[in-house]
């Protein structure tokens, strides 16, 4: 056990084998990324509308804000956790908390006050980090009114106008750099951050990476993909605090030397601007931000030479999402299954595009090896339906204070079930099939709102589709499909959208029965479509019509 409390639940045989065999830097993030920095000090690591940030600048903040924190008290193993929007300082946090052996526990935007409480509790944070507000919301008031609950909390640091009882941010990196020589030795196997992980439980969960898992694991995932040769430049339209986003300071910076592109928060405009200024080599991003991007007018007018891929996770994609955005952005389509929890699989660049609209990639050993079992837990024949579980050098050590989760969830070996369901191909590709507690379940049979939602998307007219349970007396659940149209679209009705899906082949017990437009569907904190609140508006409908009725 280490000073933060956090266990390694990966067997230490697998995690020396991988450091031996150099699947493993065995080198803490800090040290890595000063190697950068001193090779190439004025290379841009951070490009946005406020600027060019090179690795020198954010090495410098970095040595400013670790002398900073180590004064204020912060020691290896504390949690410093923050909430703030894509920026450069986000990076020098990361590596600044790290450079101190501590351990960084980011959480994107938009998490409410239950949220924040019960994910600031859970990691017993030393220190918090957030603005003066966001998107009306006075966070450090949330913040003081959580505090008598928060036992551990020392430290409360806010980005923007000072206030009493909070040191600001720009105070803290108005301080010498530290001595990088002063610095306490930190161990590779340790902690470094907590990953957040909603999955399907009613509260958040926490997940523990240390320095090797994140760079040898999330960052060599990142280097699979890259041509050699190539610099890797990624616009991360994707929160930097989401564990999609984990990958940005660690994986980009850290291991590959490359340079990122942010936003504030993601805009389609402003998404369009970046591409075309900044020239980036792979954009990251969920399904809706690329489906909403290729449908702008304006996505056509710019150069996007530059571009050879598009990383997209989050969830299952849909074969017109693909060929749309293929043609649109005119550069390959990476299909990304991952998760925080551990599992790690994904198309490359030199999959033909039927490979991508079918499978999410070969499993890759070096990055997480894939095993698919049964409900006794025996491992299923090569093409049977399977539930996926996944292990390697991108595992995670533990759930944080949790041992509940630990027990659903991990095994002795280290392995992590995902609850997803899927199959290996003739040719060795895994195949999802499903989430065995995403279903919709109608008349006692049980139906996979994937498969309603990809045969939306192949309407002309829709832009983004989610299906979501709505409760009935009769057959338990019957179905609403959620839409955005494209621009100057005409809405449809309900009967010719079933008339639609049955042209498709869809069966009648699987057309939905309700139908609801939106302008923008609403997305959770890491960009992923919000199924719960689109759930809970449909479910009021339903409940308006049974009392009309």
């Amino acid at each position: 056990m280490n000073t933060a409390g956090i266990i390694d639940l990966v067997p230490a045989a697998l995690r020396r084998r991988w450091a031996q065999d150099g699947t493993y830097p065995n080198k803490p993030v800090f040290t890595l990324f000063a190697e950068k920095a001193s090779a190439f000090p004025d290379k841009p690591a951070v490009l946005s509308s406020d600027g060019i940030v090179t690795y020198g600048d954010l090495l410098n903040a970095a040595l400013r804000l670790a002398n900073s924190l180590g004064r204020a008290g912060i020691v290896p193993g504390d949690v410093v956790a923050y909430q703030l929007s894509n920026h450069w300082i986000c990076c020098a946090i990361d590596l600044a908390v790290a450079a101190l052996g501590a351990i960084v526990a980011p959480f994107p935007p938009g998490r409410g006050k239950l949220d924040i409480q019960l994910l600031v509790r859970r990691c017993d944070a030393r220190a918090v980090i957030v603005p003066d507000e966001y998107a009306g919301i006075d966070l450090c008031e949330v913040i003081e009114s959580l505090r008598p609950t928060l036992l551990s909390m020392r430290l409360l640091i806010v980005q923007g106008i000072s206030r009493e009882g909070w040191i600001t941010l720009d105070s803290l990196l108005d301080a010498e750099p530290m001595d990088a020589t002063s610095l306490p030795e930190v161990c590779p196997d340790s902690p470094v951050r907590l990953l957040v992980s909603s999955g399907t439980e009613s509260e958040p969960k926490l997940v523990a990476y240390s320095h090797n898992a994140l760079v040898g694991g999330r960052g060599r995932f990142l280097q699979r993909i890259s041509p050699a040769n190539t610099e890797f430049r990624g616009l991360y339209l994707v929160p930097l605090g989401s564990s999609f986003g984990s990958t940005a300071t660690f994986g980009v910076l850290c291991w590959l030397g490359g340079s990122l592109v942010v936003l504030p928060k993601f805009d389609v405009p402003a998404a369009i601007e970046a591409i075309a200024e900044f020239k980036p080599t792979f954009i990251l991003g969920v399904p809706t931000m690329l489906q909403r991007i290729a449908a702008a007018p304006a996505l056509e007018r710019i150069d996007k030479s530059s571009l050879l891929g598009l990383i997209v996770g989050g969830s299952v994609i849909d074969e017109a999402t693909v060929r749309r955005c293929t043609e649109a952005f005119q550069c390959g389509f990476i299909n990304l299954y991952g998760s925080a929890d551990g599992v790690n699989c994904h198309n490359t660049l030199d999959d033909s595009l039927d490979q991508v609209l079918t499978s999410v990639g070969k499993p890759n050993p070096s990055v997480c090896d894939i095993r698919l079992i049964d409900s006794a837990g025996r491992e299923v024949a090569q093409g049977d339906i399977g539930e996926i579980t996944a292990r390697g050098p991108v595992s995670p050590m533990q759930y944080v204070n949790a041992p509940e989760l630990d027990a659903s969830y991990r095994d002795a070996e280290g392995w992590v079930k995902t609850g997803d369901l899927g199959y290996i191909d003739a040719n060795g590709y895994l195949v999802l099939a499903g989430r065995k507690k995403d279903v919709i379940i109608r008349g006692g049979a049980n139906i996979s709102p994937v498969q309603i939602e990809g045969l939306l998307m192949a309407h002309p007219d829709v832009v983004t589709a989610a299906c979501v349970p709505v409760p009935d007396a009769d057959l338990g659940q019957k179905i609403c499909a959620c839409i955005t149209l494209r621009e100057g679209a005409r809405k449809f009705s309900l009967v010719e959208l079933t008339d639609f899906l049955r042209d498709k082949g869809l069966e009648v017990n699987k057309l939905p029965e309700y139908l609801r437009f939106y302008r923008s569907l609403p997305l959770t904190p890491a960009g992923k479509i919000d199924k719960r609140a689109l759930a809970d508006e449909a479910a009021k409908v339903g409940d308006v019509e049974r009392k009309a009725a």
